[in-house]
Parts: C-alpha cells; sequence; structure tokens
C-alpha cells in the first residue's frame, strides 16, 4: 500500500484499529487471481497484554478461520506470503466543509495491510483452541461475555468444518489519511460537520478519530 508521508501514523493507532475492527480480507495468490475472503482474527490472550504494553506488530502471530467448504481454504494448504488487510471507519469529505476555492473532494479513510508468512492449522484441537480465543476475545470486546461452556460440545461437532490458520507479521503498512494535509482551521471544520451529522455512524466515529490522530487540527 502506498502511504504518503502525510497518512503515516504511529503503530499504536495501527494497533487500535486492529483490535476495533478486526474482520480482514485475507488476500493470497490464486491460480487466475487473488483469493480474497473476508475472516475474524485473534490475537492469543498472552499476546493481547504485550501489545497493551508497546510490543511491536512484527514478529507477531495472529490467529484466524475460515469455512474449508471456501475454495480459498484448499489454496491455503501451499500458500505461503499473504496480506490482511483490515479498515477502519471511512467518509466522503465534500468541498463544501471546506470553505475554501478551488477545492476538490476526497475521500477520508483508515486502514492497516499486515503482510507475513500464512500456515494452515489441520490440527484439530489447535483449531478448537482458535475458536474458544476468538470468543472470548469478542465477547470481551463486542458482545455480553456470553458463557460458551455449554455449547463446547457443539464446538466440537462442528470443528471439522473449520480452516483455522496462523499469520506471522513481517511488516505492517498503516494509512490513516485524515485531511493531515489540509491547515488545521479546515481539519478543524471536517472534524466538526463529521461530528453533527446524524446519518452516518462513521462520520461520528472519524471525528473523534481526527481529533485524537490529529489534535492541532483540532483547536486544542
Amino acid at each position: 500500500m502506498y502511504v504518503p508521508k502525510f497518512y503515516q501514523t504511529d503503530e499504536i493507532w495501527a494497533k487500535e484499529l486492529i483490535r476495533r475492527y478486526p474482520l480482514a480480507v485475507l488476500l493470497t495468490n490464486g491460480p487466475r487471481a487473488p483469493f480474497a475472503t473476508h475472516l475474524p482474527t485473534i490475537v492469543p490472550p498472552e499476546d493481547r497484554a504485550r501489545l497493551d504494553a508497546g510490543k511491536p506488530l512484527v514478529g507477531l502471530t495472529m490467529f484466524g478461520h475460515l469455512n474449508r467448504n471456501n475454495p480459498h481454504w484448499a489454496a491455503l494448504q501451499s500458500v505461503g506470503p499473504s496480506v490482511l488487510v483490515f479498515q477502519g471507519p471511512n467518509s466522503y469529505v465534500s468541498p463544501t466543509i471546506y470553505e475554501t476555492t478551488p477545492a476538490a473532494p476526497t475521500w477520508n479513510f483508515t486502514s492497516v495491510h499486515l503482510h507475513g508468512t500464512l500456515r494452515a492449522i489441520d490440527d484439530r484441537e489447535t483449531t478448537l483452541q482458535i475458536i474458544r480465543w476468538t470468543v472470548e476475545g469478542f465477547e470481551a470486546e463486542f458482545g455480553a461475555n456470553w458463557d460458551m461452556r455449554p455449547s463446547l460440545g457443539y464446538f466440537d461437532r462442528i470443528v471439522h468444518d473449520v480452516g483455522a490458520f496462523a499469520f506471522e507479521i513481517e511488516a505492517v503498512d498503516a494509512m490513516f489519511k485524515l485531511s493531515q494535509e489540509q491547515p488545521a482551521e479546515v481539519q478543524e471544520r471536517v472534524v466538526r460537520s463529521f461530528a453533527t451529522r446524524e446519518s452516518c455512524s462513521h462520520h461520528h466515529e472519524l471525528a473523534k478519530l481526527m481529533s485524537r490522530v490529529n489534535p492541532a487540527g483540532n483547536g486544542s
């Protein structure tokens, strides 16, 4: 991913995006065109605290899973270099917000690309462990602390349809395109406009993120 200097950011923001938007697109080479599958990704419990404590993403192993009936799963048996793409909040930016002429419309967005080596996991117990990690992590972050224990027998019955994998991170590209190329007063107008929109939650998320990533542009 090409990331102009304006839109480069500290890795702390990349980690937060991955944690808040863990549904990734897995990209690998295919026989005629690349495979692309949307799937959840998870960091093992022992590594979550280490990430929060400042451990870099490079060298970390993430885990994910997809349906074994997906043709992508068969291709993973021999795949190596791969990419996980994470997409955060994004929105169109109308030139009317800038209150200047000339101007041009644009699109603000946040994205993280993880480059690494993928290894398919065929072991049943390891696959079940990855499912448990996924449930524990997502219930704590996004759910209602659902107790999975009564359903572990069900997990055991359906695990044969789950294709798990490990992904070792070797490089990170993060692009946070949040109007940094604009003067501080224009950035502030974008934040105010997005913060007052009622039609799309992405506007509110972008406004909050711009205020945190670009503090010079929000009057602070």
